[in-house]
Order: C-alpha cells, then structure tokens, then sequence
C-alpha cells in the first residue's frame, strides 16, 4: 500500500474547501485513496498496478493542493475517525449532492484507518467541515423524471419492494442488480454517473459496515434508495423528451454511453492517458474501486451487470 499517496488523498479531501472555496475538488483526494485500495483488493498485475500509480500521480501532481503547517497538533486515529463520524451523523439521514458526504467520510476513515496512526489536527478538521458542509445541502443537480425539489420531498414506501438489507454482501448483490436491470446507459450527468454514484454511494455504505459503523451504514440507507427510485424510473428511457430533464449540464437529445473495450483490471484500460479527460474528475479510480468491490462482495459473475459497467467507466 502506497501510503504517501494515501496521505496526499487525505490532505487534498481536507484542505479542497479552504483552498478552492467549493466541495468538489476532493474528488480527486478521494480518488487517490479508491485507487490505492483499487490496486491491494483486486490483485491486479504488476504491469497494471505500475499503470494505475503513475495515472494517479500524474492527477496528484496536478491538482495538489499547498502544504499546510507540519508543525501543527496531532491526534490519534481512533479521535480522529470519532471526529469524523460525529461531523457525518449531522446529515447522514438525508441525500446530499447524491452521497457525497458519505462518500468523502467513508474514504477519509478507510484511508486513516489504513495508516493506523497520528493525524494533524488540520487535516482531520478540514475533513469534518468539509461533510458538514454538505448539510442542508440539495439531492443533487441533474435528474430525469424528477425535479430537485421532487427528489428531496421523495419517500421510500412499501410499494418501491426494495429488500431488507442488514449486510454488506446483501447491499452489494442489490446494486449490481439494479447495474444489471438498464437496457440503455446514456452519457449524462442524470444517467451514468448517476448509476456511477449509485455504486460509490452504496460502496462507502459496506465501508462504514466493514469499519464496525454498521448504524451509520444503516441510516444511510434510506438516502441510497432515493437515487436507486430515480434510475428505476429511467429504465425505459427514450431518446426523446417524453421525461422531463432537470439539468445544468445535460440536455436533450441523450446520446448513448459508448462501451469499453477494456475494464480496470485489464492493463490496457490503463494505456489511455486519462489527463485529457481530467481523469474524468477522478471517476476513472472512483468508480473500478466500487464496482470492483460489489462484485468482489457479491462473489457471483454477474455478467449483465459487468456488461452495463462497461458503458459507466470513461473510454474512448
């Protein structure tokens, strides 16, 4: 395990904020740490490993954020993943900006708890105002069927069928399903990303599950279904404008994904240089590390679901 990379993740998920003045900079914190973890639970080959590490340096180098003051107080992991957890239980109830907060938490704990040592008081500061930030936040910005103001009054009822889910391995067989159910996978922000934060979403639920935080996984639950509702109300989903779009960013007509040749096991898959695609905003390490996990998890082939998964990832 590559922690200086993990470290640099952590000080780039900490100080984004401050330094940028808004919460998506950490993306690429966050996906320092999916890539290193990326590389120790799936085995890939030395020659991918050797890949995957000097696409995640090339980002780091990139977007680094300036040092802060080396000097400052420290604080031991277990005060530091307390800290953290106290700042998440504010908003962990409700969605915001599609899981984010819980995703940036749940990457910060599994990379400190991998260190397993002092943190600066800064940086784990910086993490806990970075979640709370999120607070009183909307669902997310971009949404077919529904507005942001119908995503954030949406209940979770009987009628939605969704499962009784009180393990990890039950979480992960639910979401490749769901991968699994779409006959089309459209490039919008309101469809395959959407699909692509479904799967990170739920991946820091089995984190916080795997870290012995099973009450945080569990109340976290019912902001996961709200985006799973979303996309099942998507699946038939036309070329047309027979649904209404709610998007800065997207706009009719939808084009379809276009399918990998490779996936991010396959060493090929790293021969592109993701920079030109701005590592596609660190969804290129952020989303392998959570699919890879479900199916990994679920310990089934699961073949649609590897097959839709291919039309998530960035390709060419």
């Amino acid at each position: 395990m590559n922690t200086t990379i993990l470290e640099q993740g952590l000080h780039i998920i900490a100080h984004s904020k401050s330094a940028t003045g808004d919460i998506w900079h950490a993306h690429f914190g966050a996906a320092a740490i999916a890539a290193c973890f990326f590389i120790e639970e799936n085995g890939v080959s030395l020659d991918t490993a050797q890949r995957i590490q000097q696409q995640v340096e090339a980002m780091l180098q990139a977007k680094s954020l300036p040092a802060t003051n080396v000097s400052a107080p420290i604080i031991h992991s277990a005060t530091a993943e307390h800290r953290i957890l106290e700042s998440l239980a504010t908003g962990i109830d409700d969605l915001h900006w599609v899981g984010h907060n819980v995703i940036y938490a749940a990457l910060s704990l599994k990379a400190i708890r991998e260190r397993n040592g002092w943190n600066s008081e800064a940086t784990i500061h910086g993490i806990c105002a970075l979640i709370e930030s999120f607070n009183k936040t909307i669902p997310g910005r971009s949404w077919i069927g529904y507005s942001v103001a119908e995503v954030k009054r949406l209940e979770i009822t009987e009628h939605d069928q969704f499962p009784v889910i009180t393990t990890a391995e039950q979480l992960s067989k639910f979401v490749l399903n769901e991968l699994a159910s779409y006959p089309a996978i459209y490039q919008a922000e309101a469809h395959h990303d959407l699909i692509g934060h479904m799967l990170t979403f739920s991946h820091a639920l089995n984190i916080l599950f795997d870290l012995g935080y099973s009450s945080y996984s569990e109340r976290a639950l019912t902001a996961l279904f709200k985006v799973v509702k979303v996309l099942r109300g998507m699946r038939d989903l036309k070329l047309d404008k027979s649904m209404e779009l709610h998007s800065p960013v997207d706009h009719w007509p939808l084009v379809q994904a276009k399918r990998s040749a490779w996936m991010p096991i396959e060493k090929e898959y790293w021969s592109v240089d993701y920079a030109k695609y701005d590592w596609d905003f660190g969804h290129v390490f952020k989303f392998p590390f959570s699919f890879y996990h479900h199916l990994n998890r679920a310990r089934e082939e699961m073949e649609s679901a590897v097959e839709n998964f291919r039309y998530v990832i960035c390709s060419e």
